[in-house]
């Protein structure tokens, strides 16, 4: 597990290169996985923070969903919680306003891709227009860039990780704590996996499509806050400002 410091994420600069990983076939791997070449020393590559208070990330993936994600969102604003939302680039295109919702209410925006494919199975070329793509939609509709990116399954080797944080300053997001829910396993199911699975400094993997994910979410919300842990966004964890509170200049990226 990679599981970085928050002085280690703010003092590195680029990410460890390396040889790219062999390919598995599709059929041996999971839907969704950790990568299998995570290394402690890659700063890169982020799964959990050694943090100083009782904090855990909540990230929700896929969306925005023009049904779950709002059923959510009301979930938050209740309760005065702050989440991470992954957002998949055509889907943003798609629910601007639902986008610019989020991020109103004080979440911040990650890049998950333009169209969700295995970005391990692609040239670097095409994984950079999959991204920049993406985050040029949540710059239009949000006034700023994602500065965290997640792969789509977890499919992105150590070189890529590598080379995307030295060409675009994106670290690579995942999780300490997945409770599956995107094989639908049932509400309490998915409360249950993530109420035994957090702790603090965990980046807690979910989907905001699956009507069970956000069931599950009173339960698992009032449960961990019951346990002391407050949630905080993926950029507050890593001991970067919050996304809504920082500047950001537009500049042409070159591929």
């Amino acid at each position: 597990m990679t599981r970085l410091s928050r002085r280690h994420i703010m003092a590195a600069s680029l990410g460890v290169l390396a040889a790219p990983m062999v390919a598995t076939p599709v059929h041996a791997r999971p839907l969704i996985a950790l990568p299998d070449d995570l290394q402690q020393t890659d700063v890169a590559t982020i799964t959990a923070v050694r943090t100083p208070s009782p904090v855990v990330a909540m990230t929700f993936d896929d969306g925005p969903h023009p049904t779950h994600t709002p059923r959510l969102l009301d979930m938050l604003r209740e309760r005065g919680l702050r989440a991470t939302f992954y957002l998949i680039g055509n889907r943003v295109v798609h629910y601007p306003a639902l986008t610019r919702r989020i991020a109103e209410e004080g979440h911040e925006i990650g890049n998950h891709s333009w169209s969700h494919p295995f970005l391990d199975r692609h040239s670097d070329a095409s994984v950079i227009r999959e991204i920049d793509r993406t985050t040029d939609a949540i710059y239009q509709v949000t006034g700023r860039p994602p500065v965290t990116f997640r792969p789509p399954y977890g499919a992105f080797n150590r070189r890529q990780r590598g080379w995307l944080n030295e060409v675009r300053r994106l670290p690579t997001i995942l999780w300490s704590v997945d409770p599956q829910d995107w094989r639908r396993p049932g509400s309490q199911t998915v409360a249950n996996r993530i109420l035994h699975g957090s702790h603090q400094g965990a980046i807690i993997l979910s989907h905001d499509i699956h009507r069970g994910t956000i069931d599950a979410m009173p339960a698992t919300l009032d449960g961990l806050t019951a346990r002391g842990l407050r949630f905080v966004t993926v950029s507050q964890i890593i001991g970067w400002p919050l996304w809504q509170n920082r500047t950001f200049r537009r500049v042409t990226q070159q591929g």
